[in-house]
């Protein structure tokens, strides 16, 4: 009968060991942060979809709707 593992063995053997425990703190904040309301005109300029116009206005409306700031 082979014996069973303890629950602290299972827990040690999934921890991390080392400087890799205290690397995954902390938070993703890009540097280049675009408003919601701004994002349709870089996104159709970067796409050079500009001659899109109705896409446009579908899009801004969804970024309208979205509530989202950033």
């Amino acid at each position: 009968m082979a014996s069973m593992a303890s629950v602290e063995e299972i827990r040690n053997a999934q921890r991390a060991k080392g400087p890799a425990t205290i690397l995954a703190i902390g938070t993703a904040t890009p540097e280049n942060c675009i408003n919601q309301s701004d994002y349709a005109d870089y996104y159709f300029r970067v796409t050079k979809s500009e001659h899109m116009t109705e896409l446009k206005k579908k899009f801004n409306r969804i970024c309208e709707k979205s509530m989202i700031k950033k």
